[in-house]
């Protein structure tokens, strides 16, 4: 059952939805509320949407939100949007890294389902706070690793999981972009500024940034547990705070081993997140930049192309496909999967219903285990290299 079929026989209320962070400038915001948009389940209805009520207020605008629900910070937000009859179900949390805790924290407390942006939180402490809050409460926490959502990826996944590899012994991780190759930050630009500056970003930068996403989709398709890993972290702009290139060694539960490349200064790279698995039996690779197809080989065999909407792919990649096979189906669409997933547990949620046991989406321990693996290479790095348990 595709996301669009299921949307149409749901036709249940669509979920309030309120936003912290994503105001004017941001990049994040937008692509969140564009997500929420595609499948039609909610209706962004308030927001905290920036670090001063005028500024707030103006992006509200923009927006067509009530002024009355433009709010000048979270903790204001939670407080009246829980008193309302009326008030949101849902918040999407789209700040810098610091501010996640205390956001989430708060809605969370107050029954209000929570969709952050990743990583979880900027350290690892916080982190590990941030999921008793959750584990306790009478709401859902979903982390938007949006990649997860790309229908080849939940193919790929599953045949992981049908034993169509044999055992696991490899998984390889790259995720290069460029642009960080100059000290951008410097100049003011908005995304740069935060992403570089340890205070909101935390202790990891294109570790965190970009290397979480990388960990986590190999662990997503694979299945398996990082044991530990050993890092070399490099800060190659001077004057950079934060670092810009890791290359890293994992030894996964169980035996497989796994290498993971992150970059922001990869000349020619805009986009390059990859993965690869290898088992006993198969190998599988898939390339963000082509997401639609997916490479499966057969040990001793050709390779095979398996294409999202074609020949190949099961029900785990119709279900979240929305367009026929040969139109390109990409970024925005995987990131909307991952709300219309959440869509459908918080419906489920409303009534006490139980949730299709297809519905799959990152939780708040994936976002600790995220956390805790930019916390290891920090550690390592820094012992030059050393092996760190996660």
């Amino acid at each position: 059952m595709t996301i669009e079929a299921s949307k149409s026989e749901q036709r249940a209320p669509k979920i309030r939805l309120g936003m912290v962070g994503g105001g004017q400038g941001a990049f994040i915001g937008a692509v969140h509320r564009m997500a929420a948009r595609l499948d039609d389940h909610y209706d962004l209805v308030a927001g905290a949407l920036s670090s001063t009520p005028e500024k707030a207020l103006a992006s509200a605008r923009d927006l067509g939100l009530d002024p009355s629900r433009s709010y000048g910070s979270f903790a204001e937000m939670a407080e009246k949007e829980a008193a309302r009859p009326d008030g949101i179900e849902a918040v999407s949390i789209v700040t810098p890294n610091h501010v996640h805790f205390a956001a989430a924290k708060a809605f969370l407390e107050r029954g209000i389902h929570v969709i952050c942006d990743k990583p979880l939180t900027s350290n690892l402490e916080d982190a590990r706070a941030l999921k008793a809050v959750a584990d306790r409460a009478d709401a859902l926490f979903i982390l938007t690793h949006n990649y997860t959502g790309y229908p080849m990826v939940r193919h790929a996944r599953e045949l992981v999981r049908a034993g169509e590899l044999g055992e696991i012994r490899l998984v390889q991780m790259e995720y290069p972009q460029d642009w960080l190759a100059e000290p951008v930050e410097q100049t003011g630009a908005k995304q740069a500024v935060w992403r570089t500056d340890p205070a909101q970003s935390g202790a990891g930068g294109s570790t965190g940034d970009i290397g979480t996403h990388a960990y986590n989709l190999g662990s997503f398709i694979s299945g398996l547990e990082l044991d530990e890993l050993a890092a070399d972290v490099h800060t190659f702009v001077e004057g950079r705070r934060l670092d810009d290139n890791a290359h890293v060694m994992l030894r996964f539960k169980g035996g497989a081993k796994g290498l993971l490349w992150c970059s922001q200064v990869a000349t020619g790279n805009e986009n390059g997140l990859k993965v690869r698995i290898y088992g006993t039996k198969a190998g599988i690779e898939w390339t963000q930049a082509d997401p639609n197809y997916l490479w499966f080989t057969l040990l001793g065999e050709p390779k095979q192309l398996i294409t999202r909407a074609g020949a190949g792919a099961g029900a785990a990649a119709a279900r979240v496909t929305r367009i026929p096979s040969g139109h390109p189906e990409g970024y925005l669409e995987a990131f909307a999967t991952i709300y219309s997933e959440a869509a459908a547990a918080i419906i489920a949620a409303r009534s006490g219903a139980s949730v299709d046991p297809a519905v799959t989406y990152p939780t708040v321990d994936d976002g600790v285990k995220g956390v805790a693996f930019v916390s290891a290479i920090i550690e390592s790095g820094k012992a030059n290299g050393a092996w760190v348990k996660v």
